[in-house]
């Protein structure tokens, strides 16, 4: 127990809320708190107690996680069983820390997916009762009817998967193109809702997941900007993380 002890400067230098010199400033000055008590000079915590600096509780975020936007290529499969399959996201992607994706976008699809090592915030994201948006942009093998448009919006029984799709926004681009904004996450789900309605999903491509837009090249990646997981958070603060869904 002696070992985990350390200064409360050294502590607060750690966490990268100020140097040593002028955390002992702070302290001096009275305005640092362990456990609601004003702490001498030199004194040592333990990993059990609570600092505050004005008031504010004081968290160690030096073991900071991480958050990858990546453009998966057609091809590559979200995987993290590398002995497995030799074409996995894992391998590809190549970071220096252990990773893994956040849901799932089938080998022939491409576009966004998040990256983390951050388990809590997984299935935040992928619960379908969470109602959390990703946007995809699809081209079919034939023109697009109005029919379409309306089925695809109102919800398809998926007979093999013995559910119906939530009711979603599509919107025509072109005569084969359209977009479609799911809240669900069902396996699947988009080429199963076309070919339910006897169309062939051609490309399919994810071009945001909440507030985390594509706009990296195909095959790269990029870290979340502290703006992006600012609003990530906001959006989250009321969602549960349990039961995790598979993406589309």
């Amino acid at each position: 127990m002696v070992d985990n002890l350390k200064r409360i400067n050294k502590f607060l230098s750690e966490v990268g809320y100020c140097s040593r010199r002028e955390a002992d400033k702070l302290i001096d000055a009275g305005r640092v708190t362990i456990n609601g008590v004003v702490p001498e000079m030199g004194t040592k915590i333990a990993p059990s107690d609570e600092v505050h600096v004005d008031g504010k509780l004081i968290e160690n975020t030096k073991q900071k996680f991480v958050y990858l936007a990546f453009n998966k290529p057609v091809g590559i499969v979200c995987t993290t069983d590398t002995r497995v399959e030799k074409d996995n996201i894992i391998d590809f992607i190549n970071y220096p820390k252990r990773i893994f994706p956040i849901g799932r976008l089938d080998k022939p699809s491409e576009g966004l997916i998040l990256l983390t090592d951050d388990g809590d915030i997984v299935n935040k994201i992928l619960r379908a009762s969470n109602n959390h948006e990703k946007e995809y942009i699809v081209t079919v093998d034939k023109p697009i009817s109005q029919t379409f448009i309306k089925h695809m919006s109102s919800g398809i029984y998926l007979e093999e998967l013995e559910k119906t799709t939530k009711k979603c926004d599509v919107k025509r681009l072109d005569s084969q193109t359209f977009s479609i904004i799911l809240t669900q996450g069902l396996n699947r789900q988009i080429r199963r809702m076309c070919d339910y309605l006897n169309y062939e999903v051609s490309s399919l491509k994810r071009v945001r997941i909440m507030n985390i837009p594509l706009d990296m090249p195909v095959g790269e990646y990029r870290e979340l900007t502290k703006g992006e997981f600012a609003e990530l958070n906001n959006l989250l603060a009321a969602s549960t993380k349990t039961y995790l869904e598979k993406n589309n």
